[in-house]
């Protein structure tokens, strides 16, 4: 297998951690995408989408989504569990991998490329260039500003995003954290919860990964 990555990007990190906490080494591939190495010909016969991360299995077939790639993963390398055990586990998992990446990434993302001199023109991601538009960016920031604030209140009653245990749900939370870092937005001292957990999870070793 082959790894397509980014080092500074948000998506492939979620696979950079997932990979480190089972112990998983890939091959990899880093893309430039401030230079724009996505949008090559060379790159679109890869993921036609144009985007990281991608997993390239062995017969040559592209995985080319962040959820798809870690699915792939776990059911190859089942140990440590990191998307559930039995049933019930499983669901809550992936609702609660769900709400980080909708909730959070998504906000962020919205009120980052929609206001980023450097991401003029691309908006979103993929192979069209889309342009910018203020207004989204200002609810992606209200939204990513609520969603610190639920995940505070979550984690007051909770070890983990999803439940005891550590898993795909807090990888997705915690680099969701770390890019509301990139719009300015901290976790606040109002916010201890929030804080605890991210001290918990940023001190693991596949944090760095």
């Amino acid at each position: 297998m082959k790894f397509y990555d980014c080092a500074t990007a948000p998506s492939p990190r979620r696979v950079r951690i997932f990979l480190a906490e089972k112990g998983i080494e890939l091959p990899t591939v880093q893309v430039d995408l401030r230079g724009g190495e996505h949008l090559t010909p060379a790159f679109r016969a890869i993921n036609p989408h144009c985007t990281v991360p991608v997993l390239e299995l062995d017969d040559g077939t592209p995985i080319c989504e962040t959820g798809a790639i870690c699915r792939y993963l776990e059911e190859i390398h089942p140990e440590p569990p990191l998307m559930g055990t039995d049933a019930k586990d499983k669901a809550l998992v992936t609702m609660w991998d769900r709400y980080m990446e909708h909730d959070g990434i998504f906000a962020v993302r919205d009120a980052f490329r929609n206001s980023t001199p450097g991401m003029k023109g691309r908006a979103l991601t993929g192979a069209d260039g889309i342009e910018q538009i203020p207004a989204l960016a200002e609810r992606g920031r209200a939204l990513a500003q609520r969603f610190l604030d639920d995940l505070d209140a979550r984690l007051a009653e909770s070890e983990f995003i999803a439940g005891p245990r550590y898993t795909i749900a807090d990888i997705t939370g915690l680099v969701a954290v770390d890019f509301a870092g990139w719009i300015k937005l901290p976790i606040r001292d109002d916010q201890p919860h929030l804080g605890r957990w991210h001290r918990a999870v940023s001190v693991r070793p596949s944090a760095k990964a």
